[in-house]
């Protein structure tokens, strides 16, 4: 491959990228560059990158959820029902967290692919249904804590120096990697989002298909939750509050195009990364530590702007070139 089209490539602008955040708030953050802080960083960043893994072949597939942060409130709330009310153990209250978090996906994607309606529609309605679920078990107000210490080891705990949250966020993204990029399977994801109409022409199950993306969403959501109610030592209906947008920003800023076709997994664990030491980065710099929340939105959703705009750019310029060579020959 030559220089020339790697230095092209999504990815490497997006590393590019992460490098001079990095080297920014090196210099100009206090202690940014502590090993407590790296591992704060990662740490804080494992639930949105286990929610953006999942995201990444729905946004193959021309699809989007925007229950996924919803799911996972819901799922942290069963888990600590199950746990603390029905008196199970905490492995089997976290079986059905993410057995919940799987028959939420399968919900979305019957609707979208039995009703077809469009993607956007019904997980914004099953955004509002899911979180609603939550709060009605809880009231709005009972929260689950006092977990077993075997739980909390799961978001506290570290094996080889590297917390083990880290593992499982590395153990999914090879997972999914190897979905997305080396079966046919993944290659599915990218004919439907390309082409659902030439992908069934060609003999894709194309509903089936859809159906296996939301319902591995969902599994993902729920094993989320597991890792945020450890980490944080409790399980409440607010869990996971507006993670879909950080979701959705980090894989598109990884390349993944909204209308479907194309991305891939490091591209979105790249988007992950940038997010995340954007978002510890503000709060380390003098300056805007007092502002670090409110500008965080604001540059979170910039790079979401910037990040679509890029990928429609291609189109618009095939778009104009064509009606450039039309307009030629009709002189």
């Amino acid at each position: 491959m030559k220089f020339r089209t790697i230095f092209a490539r999504h990815e490497t602008a997006l590393l590019g990228l992460l490098i001079a955040e990095i080297l920014y708030f090196s210099f100009a953050g206090r202690r940014f560059g502590t090993a407590d802080n790296i591992s704060n960083i990662v740490r804080h960043s494992v639930e949105i990158g286990i929610l953006a893994l999942a995201m990444t072949p729905i946004i193959l597939t021309g699809g989007i959820d925007l229950s996924v942060g919803s799911t996972l409130g819901l799922c942290a709330v069963i888990f600590g029902k199950l746990w603390r009310d029905a008196g199970f153990s905490p492995a089997l209250a976290a079986c059905g967290a993410i057995l919940t978090g799987g028959v939420c996906g399968l919900l979305n994607g019957a609707l979208i692919t039995q009703l077809r309606l469009p993607p956007l529609i019904v997980t914004l309605g099953t955004f509002s249904l899911y979180r609603g679920l939550a709060e009605a078990i809880t009231r709005g107000v009972d929260a689950f804590t006092n977990f077993p210490e075997t739980f909390l080891f799961l978001g506290t705990g570290q094996f080889a120096g590297v917390p083990i949250q880290v593992w499982l966020l590395l153990f999914l993204a090879v997972g999914i990697w190897l979905i997305v990029h080396r079966t046919v399977l993944g290659r599915s994801f990218r004919a439907i989002g390309f082409a659902a109409d030439g992908a069934r022409y060609a003999g894709i199950p194309v509903g089936r298909r859809l159906m296996y993306a939301y319902t591995l969403a969902g599994l993902v959501a729920g094993l989320a939750a597991l890792t945020y109610s450890a980490r944080l030592g409790t399980a409440k209906a607010d869990a996971g509050f507006g993670y879909e947008l950080l979701a959705i920003t980090a894989v598109v800023l990884g390349g993944a195009s909204i209308f479907g076709g194309v991305g891939s997994v490091h591209g979105t664990l790249l988007g992950v990364a940038a997010l995340a030491v954007l978002n510890n980065g503000l709060t380390r710099v003098p300056a805007v530590m007092n502002v670090a929340s409110e500008l965080s939105g604001v540059l979170t959703g910039a790079l979401l702007i910037l990040a679509l705009a890029l990928g429609a750019l291609p189109k618009q310029l095939a778009a104009w070139r064509a009606r450039r060579q039309i307009s030629r020959h009709s002189i």
